[in-house]
């Protein structure tokens, strides 16, 4: 009989997302971005927004932030929110055909993708890549996990973000040039997909900086929402 596996330091915790009305978890094993997926934030970056192939980055499991506040984070004056439509998937594969991709969804959620702005646009500026702006530790609030079988599969419905009381970011899921089946067939031509894998598939007009002492509210209409302080 083999002995078990042993090892030098702590293996780290598994990263778990709670699911609304559940007491089980969902365990995340990577987290994929889809860059400029609005048209008018494209715009609004001083992007083309015409369909373009997408393009794809990763946040780090652990940068997820769950049921907390957001600390602002250091070496950053210029910090922006970017309320995205989160899909968490059940199955994976690779080049997964478009017809077939919802079947691999478990469920959706909200999520920010806060981007230390300054540092991203420092990053693009030579060449880089946005680790810097985009992977910091807590740059990824989410809410908890709604199953598709209580939701199905929203592709029209209002996302939004509110400051401190006041509309910053409003949209429609609609609006997304890249649609979820989409982006997973897509993405999987690139990597292997699996269960466990996170995807935030972008965000609408209107991102923007926050202070300590924000409140911040966002949600996806019928689907699920978040609020946090930035602390």
């Amino acid at each position: 009989m083999n002995a078990p596996l042993t090892t030098v330091i702590p293996p780290p915790a598994p990263v778990l997302l709670p699911i609304e009305g559940e007491t089980e978890f969902f365990p995340v094993r990577r987290v994929y971005c889809v860059g400029r997926n609005y048209a008018d934030h494209a715009i609004e970056m001083g992007h083309d927004p015409t369909r373009e192939p997408p393009f794809f980055f990763q946040k780090n499991p652990d940068n997820l932030l769950v049921c907390r506040d957001f600390p602002y984070p250091a070496l950053s004056s210029d910090v922006h929110h970017e309320v995205e439509l989160v899909v968490a998937l059940r199955s994976g594969g690779t080049n997964i055909p478009v017809e077939q991709a919802l079947d691999c969804v478990y469920g959706y959620g909200v999520g920010i993708d806060f981007t230390r702005r300054d540092l991203q646009g420092e990053a693009k500026k030579l060449g880089r890549p946005w680790e810097i702006g985009k992977a910091f530790d807590h740059s990824a609030p989410i809410s908890a996990l709604i199953p598709a079988t209580h939701v199905g599969h929203p592709d029209k419905g209002g996302i939004w973000l509110m400051r401190n009381g006041e509309a910053a970011q409003r949209g429609d899921l609609s609006q997304m040039i890249w649609k979820v089946p989409e982006i997973i067939a897509e993405l999987s031509k690139l990597f292997t997909l699996a269960p466990g894998d996170i995807i935030m598939t972008g965000t609408p007009a209107g991102v923007g900086p926050v202070a300590r002492g924000d409140r911040i509210s966002c949600a996806i209409d019928g689907v699920a929402n978040l609020v946090l302080n930035v602390v």
